[in-house]
């Protein structure tokens, strides 16, 4: 009877030890504009995902944080397609988006494009007598959420604590065996 708890032991030790985390996040693998790039006034933000994603969010901020999307993004198998208020003007533009990966994860990031050959029919800034325009906590730029990883650290953290589960109950149960 030992050498069976112990062959079954030994058994999940190994299943355990020789285990991957399952990880079904997808990842960004490109975008319309993309990173760092110079474009004529987009009309929309294409983001391209390895796998399909759920409940996307994207926010596409200016240097001032005026933000510039106009409705919902739409999610269509691996892409996210993000309406923009039309034309943009010359300048740089943050991207912020958020999604749910296929295992129920939340996955985000940020990237940064410029806009170049806008026609200019208004001025870059405001005039001596017009108001600057009111900033509020809806048009802060996306930031970086947690790493992709997370999870399968926790993952680890879970399948260490069953092995010491285990391995003191086999041990106990041995001890009461003996006597």
């Amino acid at each position: 009877m030992r050498r069976a708890v112990g062959a079954a032991l030994a058994a999940v030790l190994a299943l355990l030890a020789f285990a991957s985390p399952a990880s079904a996040h997808t990842a960004l693998t490109g975008s319309d504009p993309a990173e760092g790039a110079t474009v004529a006034p987009p009309s929309e933000i294409v983001l391209e995902f390895a796998n399909p994603v759920t409940l996307p969010q994207v926010v596409v901020t200016d240097e001032s944080d005026a933000r510039h999307e106009l409705g919902k993004p739409e999610s269509v198998d691996e892409n996210v397609r993000q309406p923009l208020k039309a034309p943009l003007p010359n300048g740089d533009y943050t991207v912020g988006w958020r999604a749910v990966s296929p295992d129920g994860h939340p996955i985000s990031g940020t990237f940064e494009f410029t806009v170049e050959g806008a026609a200019s029919s208004a001025p870059a800034t405001p005039s001596a007598g017009a108001p600057a325009p009111a900033s509020s906590p809806e048009s802060a730029p996306a930031s970086e959420s947690e790493p992709e990883g997370t999870s399968a650290n926790w993952l680890w953290v879970g399948l260490g604590a069953l092995v010491v589960a285990l391995a003191g109950g086999g041990v106990a149960w041995l001890r009461r065996s003996k006597s």
